[in-house]
């Protein structure tokens, strides 16, 4: 089990959506740490990473169209090694 979970679906209008990419999109580009709206005035931070594992899937269903984005990417910090051992 998560240890933090967080699920939501809703409607949203083609600019929600955009303003929701794009508080991601910028979080990406600069690093550090986003707020992503999350409706009703609140928001979920996450520390962005400098690489991510990412998953993209585009599925057309008759006249339906998903679109999955899906990144990961590890909180543990890493750690340099060296050759002196």
């Amino acid at each position: 089990m998560a240890d933090v979970s967080f699920e939501r679906t809703k409607v949203l209008s083609r600019e929600e959506a955009a303003v929701w990419l794009s508080a991601l999109s910028k979080g990406f580009a600069r690093g550090g740490e986003v707020d992503l709206p999350v409706g009703s005035g609140g928001t979920v931070t996450l520390r962005m990473p400098d690489e991510v594992r990412a998953e993209f899937e585009v599925e057309i269903n008759g006249d339906q169209v998903e679109v999955e984005l899906e990144f990961t990417w590890s909180l543990a910090k890493a750690t340099a090694t060296t050759g002196s051992d």
